[in-house]
């Protein structure tokens, strides 16, 4: 499976989904231009991996209708019910420790970290590919690969670990 668990913590917070493999490079690559928020992030890698931005807000609309601060219950029985498959897993603001723990959890592939507070990107673990400071990577338009290649940097005052 090459889906991956990707977390991304900004100023509010942090916003746990679910990312194809391949998504990496445009994920670093968005980091070069030190975006502030998620969405910045999104924004900045969208032209790199299409649909990934409305991807994630779609997720994040249908978490925000379905809880709030006074309750969590819904996005707390979908992450402990487990009864979804894995390539079905919700989109989620970690928000308390259950929602934390499965931030964390690696799935598939594995799971990464992006912190955009501190400039870190955190490889949990990771089976797919080697993320490296730097690389080239083909452009997927949101409905398949382009014969496009980027190239992707990631700062040296961005920490890659491992």
């Amino acid at each position: 499976m090459n889906l991956m668990r990707c977390t991304v913590i900004d100023q509010r917070g942090g916003v746990s989904f679910l990312i194809h493999g391949d998504a990496l490079p445009a994920l670093v690559n968005a980091c070069g231009f030190y975006p502030p928020t998620l969405e910045d992030l999104l924004d900045l890698a969208a032209p790199f991996y299409g649909s990934l931005r409305e991807y994630v807000a779609s997720g994040l609309a249908v978490f925000d209708e379905h809880n709030t601060p006074a309750s969590y219950a819904s996005i707390q029985d979908a992450l402990r019910g487990r009864r979804r498959r894995q390539d079905d897993a919700p989109v989620f603001r970690v928000v308390d420790e259950v929602t934390r723990e499965e931030s964390l959890r690696p799935l598939g592939a594995g799971a990464v970290i992006f912190n955009l507070r501190d400039r870190r990107v955190v490889q949990l673990a990771n089976t797919y590919r080697e993320l490296r400071r730097e690389g080239r990577a083909r452009i997927f338009d949101g409905d398949g690969w382009t014969s496009e290649v980027f190239r992707y940097y990631l700062p040296r005052d961005w920490s890659l670990v491992p």
